[in-house]
């Protein structure tokens, strides 16, 4: 069995850390990302406010609606981000010389076969788990189950809309694209002059994340918006028309509301993702020794 199993199972098991460690961060961004720059009572001005505001009307709660779906959904999605990305990779690999890095063409293209598939795979999860967090509970309300959501949303808007925004979603591959090079070219060079530790991969995995995230918010906005439930005269038809909207009634801003909150949370997570990652393969690569799926010997190798 090659190493994409196990790049696939520290992948997972790195984006549950990462998530759960960040996730009332992810709540709050979410919010902002959707609000639509109103000035009543109940609006949030800013992360700490909505921090406030959430924790005062909805409690602790508040901040993990949509805890479940969150996790379930970065394990797949890092799952099958990893196995595709590592495989493709391996591909360019086999046409080098040892130990020859990948190129900055190479990272790209292995990130947007990744990437792609990863959308297609994992979109409806990222839709519910978008709603279940921009929703705003009436206290003592109970929070409603992921799979009852989705089921709720079949029936009303049938598979569609589960896939709300799933152009916006496929534009975003270019993220973790941008991600997953900066990466990569990053420490190939620091990896010339001295070994990587943990400490290495925490600050280049919030690097990476940063530059990411910083070029592509104004499409994470769009996105958002157009995985919620919408009213007609507020729908966006494409990509195109999210964005007129959000310029002719919000201006520029909206295009970049959370952002702070955003790039802290992305940055953490990825910073958190990467470093638990490399800790976590060589237990994945353990298990799959110890349960048969692989030989000993090839996996000392599977990590370089």
């Amino acid at each position: 069995m090659s190493d994409n199993v196990a790049h696939a199972l520290s992948g997972a098991g790195g984006g549950i850390i990462s998530m759960i460690l960040t996730y009332p961060l992810v709540s709050v961004s979410s919010r902002l990302q959707v609000q639509r720059g109103g000035q009543g009572k109940d609006e949030y001005k800013n992360a700490a406010d909505a921090f406030v505001k959430i924790l005062a009307k909805e409690g602790p709660k508040g901040l993990y609606a949509g805890l479940s779906s969150g996790v379930f959904g970065i394990a797949v999605t890092n799952g099958v981000y990893y196995y595709c990305y590592e495989a493709v990779k391996a591909v360019f690999e086999q046409a080098k010389t040892k130990n020859q890095p990948m190129s900055t063409a190479e990272s790209m293209l292995s990130g947007a076969i990744a990437g792609s598939a990863v959308v297609l795979a994992t979109h409806p999860i990222w839709t519910v788990n978008t709603r279940l967090t921009v929703r705003k509970r009436a206290e003592g309300e109970q929070e409603q189950s992921a799979f009852g959501f989705a089921t709720e949303i079949l029936k009303k808007e049938g598979l569609a809309g589960l896939y709300s925004g799933v152009g916006a979603a496929l534009v975003l591959v270019i993220n973790p694209i941008i991600q997953y090079t900066v990466f990569e070219q990053v420490k190939n060079k620091v990896a010339k002059f001295r070994t990587l530790g943990n400490l290495d991969f925490f600050l280049l995995g919030a690097l990476s994340k940063l530059v990411a995230t910083g070029l592509t918010y104004p499409y994470i906005v769009v996105k958002s918006r157009m995985q919620i439930s919408q009213k007609d005269d507020e729908k966006y038809s494409s990509i195109m028309d999210g964005f007129k909207k959000i310029l002719a009634t919000e201006g520029v801003a909206g295009l970049y509301g959370g952002l702070k909150s955003k790039i802290v949370q992305s940055v953490l997570t990825a910073a958190f993702l990467f470093m638990a990652k490399e800790v976590l393969f060589d237990w994945a690569v353990w298990i799959l020794v110890i349960a048969g799926a692989r030989k000993r010997v090839a996996a000392a190798a599977g990590k370089a």
